[in-house]
């Protein structure tokens, strides 16, 4: 385990350094030499640093991708695939639109508007929430409460296939809603690697390309294999605790004097490997044994 991490930790590194020297490259010959960018565009320098950003936008929407094919379960399998697809290309204009807005979503999202400091005799609570934090904290609880409900109406006979479960637009305004909340993070990734808008657009388009070719084969999977579906749903819970974790980290926020602990991405898609690994391992055992 300690190998793969360390593997992915230093690929994530160059990836970084890569995109960052690359960066410096373009602006230092857009800004000190005035070249043209159509120019730059034609260069392996400008693809290099496109690739990389990329890579990262698409490392930090795996498990996005799991999450909104999920929420199109609630529709009727022949409305799942177009719901995820119009879905993520209207929160690939959001997300573009967006990086526009990049300077004050930055300002709002790192800047605390309110300082919590409450103490008793059995608990102490201090934090500073940001907009960041308390958008990532209520995203958390809303996934939780999503698969908490989806876990209930499982349990009691109900599926995704009735035509009263979800309406379509319903379902693709809350997959556009998850995917901007899951792009926080990857948006503020990407500034911070490059300046040139052109590759932080392009790194947002050519990601939800690599998502919509796979969000198809998922959502097949997803169609042939109920159970898979309600392992999805704890997936969906463990990342909403996950987004909370992430949250408090970031309003710093303290419960007795322990910090809300901050867990890699890296962590988090090993355990969801691990998980999905775990049980396709188990369906494949249980069709061998069948076909006995």
């Amino acid at each position: 385990m300690t190998f793969f991490c360390s593997v992915g930790m230093y690929f994530s590194a160059v990836l970084l350094l890569v995109g960052a020297l690359n960066n410096c490259i373009l602006l230092h010959r857009l800004v000190l030499f005035g070249e043209n960018m159509f120019d730059i565009m034609l260069e392996s320098v400008f693809w290099l640093n496109l690739f990389s950003v990329t890579l990262i936008q698409i490392a930090l929407g795996a498990d996005n991708l799991i999450i909104i094919t999920i929420l199109a379960g609630k529709l009727p399998v022949s409305q799942r695939k177009k719901a995820i697809y119009i879905g993520l290309l209207l929160a690939m204009v959001f997300r573009i639109i967006l990086l526009f807005m990049i300077s004050y979503i930055l300002k709002y999202a790192t800047e605390a508007f309110y300082h919590l400091d409450f103490k008793s005799a059995m608990l102490t609570l201090e934090g500073e929430f940001s907009g960041k934090a308390v958008v990532l904290m209520i995203g958390g609880l809303f996934l939780i409460w999503k698969g908490v409900r989806e876990l209930r109406h499982k349990s009691k006979g109900m599926t995704g296939d009735g035509g009263s479960s979800a309406s379509f637009a319903g379902v693709i305004a809350i997959i556009v809603g998850m995917n901007l909340l899951f792009s926080v993070d990857s948006i503020l990734t990407v500034v911070g690697m490059t300046d040139i808008f052109l590759v932080m657009a392009g790194s947002v388009v050519l990601s939800v390309i690599v998502m919509l070719v796979f969000a198809g084969a998922i959502s097949d999977y997803l169609n042939e294999n109920p159970d898979f579906e309600i392992l999805g749903l704890f997936v969906l819970m463990l990342i909403g605790f996950v987004l909370i974790l992430e949250g408090g980290h970031v309003a710093h926020l303290t419960v007795n004097a322990s910090q809300f602990p901050y867990i890699p991405q890296w962590i988090v898609i090993f355990i969801l490997l691990l998980m999905f690994s775990v049980d396709l391992y188990q369906n494949w055992y249980e069709r061998k044994r069948g076909k006995k």
